[in-house]
């Protein structure tokens, strides 16, 4: 064998490394690409700016406090008689509350002073209304020092959809890993669909209060007591964040006029329709500090809505979006003023190439508060498919600075989303925030991919499964073409199989884990109905086919204790692995 090697030896240099994802650096890879992370400072988790993007801002919530606070030597004093509500006020006393003793643990990358002091900054924000506490709410967080969390959007509208499908929609969210759930219900009770998904939820449940407020009236009769009586309401049903719409204002408008698509937010739709109704400034932005002190009283946390968010990629970056993301600052720094936690909603549909300096652009004028951002949709001609087209822009947003991810499904723009869509949107999503968290190099993110790599490498397929995030889909698409576990799939086969060959070779670590070892063929068993029945909805297979699936037995495949089974690659071929397949029919 030649050793000789080519060209000069040149020495291939890697750029500065963060920290490895992975639980014990195992593996080879050199660890994270993205900054080595700065906990307790504005690049806690953070990706390399590329050139001309906007720098931090040097200022934090601590520069945007009451009035009647004084500042010390060493902190801040509150009045005599001040007591703490919301888990902002809580951290800049510097109290650890028992919801941020519950996301340390759930974070276990952080202490929870670390969860304090991020707080404390504004640069993270735990969601959870002081009335749903009361109830079955587990507490979360959302900030860029940790995870990325993906909410997921549902509720009933006047043309489709029921409360108790709600509910069902909410369960089956969180079980395809929502972390929050906005319910933006549009028809039937709103009072009583709130309140069922509220009492049935262990997450944080968003809503867009302006829905409810023009239930039975016009857009044009908004009005103080409406607006304030309506956020009260929701505040002591337990609605632990509010979406307003409160950053479009009145010498916006003109910027939208040449827009291809215009305003698609619903609120912002309406508020800009009250505005030029009555001339006047948006109506959300005049009552504010009332806002304000509704949320405090309850602990209710702000996401501040983006009105002008881009509805195609033609329209992004553009005058509009950005004026009013500089409005969404300035609410930031007055919200903060008034102890209540803030993050700030972005966009929407965006070129790729567009998406690092609008979430860095944020991260400056909002002085690091949180970012929710709805996809990007990074192209706009693939309807049906806009959950993908959207994670693509998702993970994106995630690595340049997004700390939670409001997921599309393949119904947006086209229906309300049923059960099957929300789930696909949801595992589009978790997919780009786990890569992102992995980019990001936050510690231990990529444990669970190393420890699936190691079965994959072993060929052990119920450890493979057992790790994946779906497994009934994993077993399922595994069986429909070899149902028989042997150490190699039905896309390589026996002699093709480089994971196979790679563990036979001796010098090589691959699939040599004693951990992972697969000592004997075990022959899987019939499979679930839940997974029949994501064959059934492929359609790739027969009935006769699926029914052999539901079936099929070991004896069929005559194991007894001690030997391999028949369809091993070390005893058979790939066409007896497919005879003895289908002697089990």
């Amino acid at each position: 064998m030649s050793t000789h090697s080519s060209n000069t030896e040149a020495k291939i240099e890697l750029p500065p490394l963060g920290s490895n994802p992975g639980q014990d650096n195992s593996g080879t890879t050199p660890g994270s690409f993205a900054n080595p992370p700065q906990i307790g400072g504005p690049l806690s988790f953070s990706s390399p700016d590329t050139p001309h993007m906007p720098a931090p801002s040097d200022k934090t919530a601590w520069d945007f406090m009451p009035a009647d606070w004084k500042k010390t030597q060493t902190g801040w004093q509150a009045p005599a008689d001040f007591k703490p509500v919301t888990q902002l006020e809580h951290a800049r006393l510097g109290q650890v509350t028992p919801e941020m003793e519950t996301v340390s643990q759930h974070e276990t990358h952080l202490t929870p002073e670390q969860v304090r002091d991020e707080v404390a900054a504004g640069r993270m924000v735990i969601p959870a209304n002081r009335n749903h506490l009361q109830q079955k709410l587990q507490p979360m967080c959302i900030g860029r020092a940790s995870l990325t969390k993906v909410n997921a959007n549902m509720g009933a509208s006047p043309v489709s959809s029921s409360m108790q499908e709600e509910i069902e929609k909410l369960h089956w969210a969180v079980r395809w890993g929502a972390d929050t759930v906005m319910d933006l219900s549009t028809g039937g009770d709103l009072d009583a669909t709130r309140g069922a998904i509220l009492a049935n939820s262990t997450v944080p449940i968003g809503t867009v209060p302006i829905y409810s407020m023009i239930i039975d009236r016009s857009i044009e009769e908004l009005d103080k007591k409406i607006i304030l009586d309506e956020l009260e309401k929701q505040a002591r049903q337990g609605v632990d964040y509010f979406t307003i719409h409160a950053g479009l204002l009145a010498e916006h408008l003109p910027f939208v006029r040449d827009r291809l698509i215009g305003i698609v937010s619903r609120g912002g739709a309406l508020l800009a329709k009250w505005m030029i109704h009555h001339q006047q400034q948006n109506i959300m932005y005049q009552l504010w500090d009332d806002i304000c002190a509704i949320a405090r009283e309850h602990d209710v946390t702000f996401s501040i809505g983006d009105g002008l968010r881009p509805g195609g990629l033609a329209d992004a970056s553009d005058q509009a979006q950005l004026a009013e993301l500089a409005t969404l600052g300035e609410l930031t720094e007055r919200a903060w003023q008034q102890g209540c936690q803030v993050m700030v909603e972005g966009p929407g549909h965006m070129p790729f190439d567009q998406i690092e300096y609008n979430m860095k652009l944020q991260r400056q004028l909002c002085h690091g508060a949180p970012f929710y951002v709805l996809g990007p949709l990074v192209t706009d001609y693939f309807p049906g498919y806009d959950h993908i087209t959207s994670a693509i822009g998702a993970t994106a947003a995630a690595y340049h600075g997004a700390a939670m991810l409001c997921y599309v499904t393949p119904k947006e723009h086209l229906g309300l989303p049923k059960r099957e869509d929300v789930k696909q949107g949801c595992i589009a999503y978790k997919i780009a925030a786990h890569a992102g968290d992995v980019a990001l190099g936050i510690p231990g993110a990529r444990e669970r991919d190393d420890e699936l790599t190691k079965a994959r490498a072993a060929l052990n397929w119920e450890k493979h499964f057992e790790l994946s995030f779906d497994p009934d889909t994993a077993r399922a698409f595994h069986d429909e073409d070899l149902d028989v576990d042997t150490d190699f799939c039905a896309m390589c086969g026996h002699d093709w199989c480089s994971v196979r060959i790679s563990k036979e070779i001796q010098e090589f670590a691959s699939g040599k884990d004693a951990d992972y070892a697969w000592n004997k063929v075990k022959v899987s068993d019939a499979l679930s109905s839940d997974q029949l029945k994501i064959l059934e909805n492929r359609g790739a297979l027969s009935q006769q086919d699926i029914q052999r699936l539901a079936e099929k037995t070991q004896q069929v495949m005559e194991i007894t204790k001690g030997r391999k089974a028949g369809c091993h690659s070390d005893t058979t071929s790939d066409d007896q692995a497919q005879h003895l397949q289908g002697e089990s029919a």
